[in-house]
């Protein structure tokens, strides 16, 4: 358990690791394309090391190099042209949402049996619609306690592709996981999302590296989608953009305490969606400052409003702790899907809040929160790393806030405990 001090902060400057979406697909991309791929500012973390071992099993060659004098630090993981390895030992992903949905897709173009395995919380997170989108291009995908969640049972063959009918109200990962294996099948893929997206910046994303990779997507908004078939991802140097939704905890450490804080290296022109988050704080109250080599944001005298975050899951939690502080009520809008996180997210706010003194509650889709004086509190993580996260921030002003399992930050920022310490005058 870790006691947060509540001690002067300063402005100030950090630095956040490389994108955890950005690493799953470059790494996903360069374990399909056709040579050696120098990967920097790549994510290593819980989460991310999943992925890559996982690649490895598939048969991708990985090697991690050090920074040197003339060289940042790296990954050099080495494609095949889409081909792979068989392999009956299962894969085991934790409670990596991304990895197991992402490579759940990338399976299905592999070389025989796979079984795609994880935590017991992954045993509860739904993927029963990315397995029929599957079924769709005759690709054997089940889920083997058959409840439509992992472990899941793949089995690789050469895709000939053809039209999905893809319902992506749950994620839009199961998009993703699909787009990215496109160009390997024979005659391509026409994809028709029929309930959703959610999370649609993700999909954005993932389009962004298979354009870097050498393969574009005719889409037509987030309807459709029509990928050419027989493509090869390029091999080459790519590197890493930093990570928006690591951003947003020292964004809000700003928005709470009235300092200023500046994340650097983040453009407003990033395709991560949550980069709009900056927008959300503005509307609250506090000052943003776009300069080239990073955002900051300044607090200033918050205020509840009303705001969508469909396209923005991650950053509920965190915009929830700054509520809390802000005055009136606040209600965000479309976050039902939190349920399904690495926890029940939706519930695990609220519960959490309530410790702190402070009213939350979920009505229909949306979840509503009254600002107010909240007070020190012994904070369940539920093993959730953005659990842990957001509210270490609410330690900043208020007195007596204890983070349970504060190693669960692990999953995504490894060093996030050091880049918070930073914040506190010396």
């Amino acid at each position: 358990m870790l006691k947060i001090k509540t001690e002067k902060i300063h402005d100030t400057a950090v630095t956040v690791p490389g994108s955890k979406s950005y690493t799953h697909r470059i790494f996903i991309a360069a374990a399909l394309s056709n040579g050696p791929c120098c990967i920097e500012n790549w994510l290593d973390s819980d989460d991310t090391n999943y992925t890559l071992s996982a690649l490895n099993q598939f048969g991708a060659s990985i090697e991690k190099n050090p920074a040197g004098d003339k060289k940042p630090e790296g990954v050099i993981l080495t494609g095949r042209n889409g081909d792979m390895d068989s392999n009956e030992k299962p894969i085991f992903l934790g409670n990596s949402g991304t990895s197991m949905r992402l490579l759940t897709a990338y399976a299905a173009i592999g070389n025989g049996r796979y079984i795609l395995t994880g935590s017991d919380r992954m045993h509860e997170r739904p993927i029963h619609y990315l397995l029929d989108g599957l079924n769709q291009l005759d690709v054997q995908a089940v889920s083997l306690n058959n409840n439509g969640c992992p472990p899941v049972e793949v089995i690789g063959t050469k895709v000939a592709g053809g039209t999905v009918n893809l319902n992506c109200s749950i994620s839009s990962q199961f998009l993703s996981g699909l787009l990215l294996i496109a160009p390997y099948t024979r005659n391509g893929m026409e994809i028709h999302v029929t309930h959703g997206p959610v999370s649609k910046p993700y999909i954005d994303m993932t389009l962004d590296i298979m354009s870097q990779f050498g393969v574009d997507v005719f889409r037509n908004g987030y309807d459709y989608f029509k990928i050419p078939g027989g493509l090869t991802y390029q091999c080459g140097r790519y590197v890493v953009e930093p990570d928006c939704s690591q951003a947003s905890y020292f964004w809000a450490a700003a928005a709470i305490t009235g300092h200023a804080i500046k994340v650097n290296g983040i453009s407003k022109q990033s395709s991560q969606g949550d980069v709009r988050f900056v927008d959300v704080l503005s509307a609250m109250g506090c000052r943003v400052i776009h300069e080239s080599d990073g955002i900051t944001v300044s607090g200033g005298k918050l205020s509840g409003i009303e705001v969508d975050m469909a396209d923005m899951p991650d950053m509920v939690p965190t915009l929830a702790v700054i509520a809390a502080f802000a005055k009136g009520i606040m209600v965000i809008k479309n976050v039902s899907h939190l349920k399904v996180k690495e926890s029940d997210r939706l519930n695990a706010v609220i519960n959490e809040l309530t410790k702190m003194g402070i009213s939350a509650k979920s009505e229909s889709d949306n979840l509503i929160i009254t600002g107010g004086k909240p007070h020190g509190a012994v904070i369940e993580t539920y093993d959730d790393h953005r659990i842990a996260m957001c509210f270490s921030v609410a330690g900043l002003r208020v007195p007596g806030i204890e983070i349970k399992n504060e190693h669960c930050v692990e999953k995504s920022f490894p060093t996030y405990w050091k880049v918070f310490d930073g914040l506190y005058e010396r």
